[in-house]
């Protein structure tokens, strides 16, 4: 295993433990300690090469919200959002292929995927809205259809020849749980508080970005 992800997967399992036991400021040490280990293991298995350098660009955007995220006041809140929405956007550069192609599968994918996330977006908004948030309604709208696009793009590799198996089972897995790791910080935030939501939030997002990088390094590594 590359010493890369160890490292990864341990600041992973710390930040979990500091989120479990209080530990407060070790947060700042843990959080982008787990998106700056992905990005060496990355760059140093890939160089950054090709379609891998829109897959590194979108990990220096995750970091970067992960930074903005760490800080309570509002405003930092919408500045991870436009963080990671263009994290997102980075990772669909990086599945620009796969955006391109278009058949039944991909029908099918759109629909369940689009139905779900209008179903979601639509509880999600007017709590907001109840909430007196309007002013985040658009940006957490148009965030909701990016990482929607994303999860398509990565799980029509399940379906690409040109996708190794493993490759595109773990970017696909890892794509579904940075949505889901979403979905809960979203719900946690706006409708409902979740026990324990934040430590779910956080292992799903560490887990899927882990996930993601190791589909890609994979995959082109």
């Amino acid at each position: 295993m590359n010493i890369w992800l160890i490292l990864a997967l341990g600041f992973a399992v710390w930040h979990v433990m500091v989120l479990a036991k209080g530990w407060g400021k070790l947060e700042y040490l843990t959080k982008p300690a787990v998106m700056v280990c992905l990005f060496g293991w990355l760059y140093f298995s890939t160089g950054l090469q090709g379609l891998t350098f829109w897959f590194g660009l979108g990990v220096l955007f995750s970091l970067a919200g992960d930074v903005f995220l760490m800080f309570e006041q509002e405003r930092w809140f919408l500045f991870g959002l436009v963080a990671f929405l263009l994290a997102h956007i980075s990772y669909l550069g990086g599945f620009q292929n796969e955006l391109r192609e278009f058949g039944f599968w991909q029908a099918v994918l759109l629909v369940i995927l689009a139905v779900s996330a209008v179903r979601l977006m639509r509880r999600i908004v007017a709590s907001m809205r109840a909430g007196g948030q309007r002013r985040l309604v658009a940006p957490v709208i148009l965030y909701g259809v990016v990482i929607t696009a994303m999860l398509y793009a990565a799980m029509t590799t399940l379906s690409n020849p040109q996708w190794k198996a493993g490759a595109s089972l773990l970017v696909s897995v890892g794509a579904f749980l940075f949505y889901l790791s979403d979905i809960i910080l979203a719900w946690n935030k706006f409708v409902s508080p979740i026990h324990n939501g934040r430590i779910f939030n956080i292992a799903a997002y560490h887990l899927g970005q882990a996930c993601l990088v190791a589909g890609v390094i994979g995959q082109f590594g």
